[in-house]
């Protein structure tokens, strides 16, 4: 009877020390889960140095080659940083800054003349510098276009007195194109009948015969311009040699172009001018942010199908900037 009882006692002994095993098993995997899980959370959170969660780049009507580019650019920063990113319409350079400045967006076209005017506080930023302003890198020539048609009879700058013509909005970059080209012509905008039309109105108005011509600056092909090209005659109004050379002495940021034959129906070459497009940001945005969205585009060039991305090259994106350059952009030019 007793060594009946010792057995009963040792396998009820044995029974509870297994189901105390395998709740200890159970809690013990339930922990090393719950540790697993905490584990993961914060790689993820080592791995996000910013807190920025959304990313907005202001570009130029949606005519203009800044648009056009944009949108590419937002879907490569955002696959690249993990930022979810958005090109905005916008009345391009002057406008992009202000918008820089006010926190209204992150990421800005601009032209490599407006970025100096802001920088210095000089004509349309005089009083108003905007001192933060620093650049991610420059992108491709900015190609400025006097556009007419062949029945408005304009052949050169002296023809364009008395004439209506679109000089984009006031304050803009294109607007300060077209007062010194005018000006190293001997013009003024109160020889002209100046008109504040954006891309797109500035080609309807020539098709309509609303405005006789349209100062238009933006990288060849623009789709403004071949839209135009589409059902009317387009002429480009050339800039002369020692035109050209006297308003590089006097801007340095300009540099001579050429809009080649073929382009826009041209049958000849047709030299002009340009200015550099570039994109830029504040000095605040995160280092790790900057770097992140130059690495997304100039490491990405091979996806940009305009045919401005053929002239987006790392090698080249600090030539011609003007102004100081984000240390995240310098660190992943200084890696190539």
């Amino acid at each position: 009877m007793k060594n009946k009882k010792f057995l009963f006692l040792t396998a009820l002994c044995l029974m509870l020390i297994m189901v105390l095993a395998a709740c200890g098993g159970e809690e013990s995997t339930e922990t090393e889960g719950t540790t697993s899980e905490e584990n993961a959370t914060e790689g993820a959170t080592e791995e996000k140095t910013s807190d920025i969660d959304f990313l907005s780049l202001v570009t130029g009507g949606t005519q203009g080659t800044y648009y056009a580019l944009g949108g590419t650019f937002a879907d490569l920063i955002t696959d690249e940083t993990g930022i979810k990113t958005t090109a905005e319409v916008s009345q391009a350079s002057a406008a992009n800054v202000n918008a820089l400045k006010e926190g209204n967006a992150e990421i800005a076209f601009v032209q490599t003349d407006i970025a100096y005017y802001a920088k210095n506080g000089q004509l349309m930023f005089e009083g108003a510098a905007v001192e933060d302003l620093v650049a991610i890198g420059g992108l491709y020539p900015e190609t400025i276009h006097l556009v007419t048609t062949a029945n408005s009879g304009i052949a050169s700058y002296e023809d364009l007195k008395g004439k209506k013509v679109s000089v984009g909005a006031p304050g803009s970059g294109t607007y300060a194109n077209a007062e010194q080209l005018l000006e190293i012509h001997g013009l003024t905008m109160d020889d002209i009948q100046p008109q504040n039309l954006d891309f797109g109105e500035s080609t309807d108005g020539l098709q309509t015969g609303q405005i006789d011509a349209a100062f238009v600056t933006a990288g060849y092909p623009t789709a403004a311009v071949e839209a135009l090209g589409a059902t009317t005659d387009v002429v480009i109004v050339p800039v002369a040699a020692d035109k050209a050379e006297a308003l590089i002495a006097k801007y340095p940021y300009y540099a001579v172009d050429t809009i080649p034959a073929g382009t826009y129906g041209l049958e000849t070459d047709v030299p002009t001018v340009s200015v550099l497009a570039m994109l830029a940001v504040k000095a605040d945005l995160p280092e790790d942010v900057a770097y992140g969205i130059t690495k997304a585009i100039y490491g990405n060039t091979d996806k940009i199908s305009h045919a401005k991305g053929s002239f987006i090259k790392a090698e080249t994106a600090l030539d011609g900037i003007g102004i100081d350059v984000h240390p995240g952009a310098q660190k992943y030019f200084d890696e190539q």
